[in-house]
């Protein structure tokens, strides 16, 4: 399983954000960082900006937190990215004149909101402050 890189870009221009001193963070100088389209760029920020985590202020450019990094979590990046309903995707139609196509869904439903519980627990235990904090030190070393 493999989500798409709109987290990893969304944390990768929050750090961004909150990290670079005395430069004013357009979506090009994020592209420039991510290596990546400043089109990619600004959906993610749109994204960002509706859910209330980052600012952009528009004609004069440059984004910024809308809430300190403390209250954001990986959790609310992620959500806010990444518009998926469910974690997994399970096959709609299976065969229910089939054992196992009848008892499939049983089985794992269970199993795989636990899974999805699980990994989002441990998204809310790490905040934006985190891994700025971590990130500075990177850079100091």
């Amino acid at each position: 399983m493999q989500f798409s890189s709109r987290l990893t870009i969304a944390v990768h221009i929050l750090l961004c954000i909150e990290t670079l001193d005395d430069v004013k963070v357009t979506s090009n100088v994020l592209a420039g960082s991510i290596n990546t389209n400043p089109v990619i760029v600004r959906n993610i920020l749109g994204l960002l900006s509706s859910a209330g985590i980052v600012e952009v202020k528009a004609g004069v450019g440059g984004a910024s937190l809308a809430k300190p990094s403390d209250d954001i979590t990986l959790l609310d990046i992620f959500k806010a990215v990444e518009k998926e309903e469910a974690l997994f995707h399970f096959h709609e139609n299976p065969n229910l004149q089939c054992p196992i196509g009848r008892s499939v869904h049983s089985v794992m439903d269970g199993k795989l909101e636990n899974i999805r519980s699980a990994m989002e627990a441990e998204m809310s235990k790490t905040t934006l402050r985190q891994l700025v904090n971590e990130t500075k030190k990177q850079i100091e070393e």
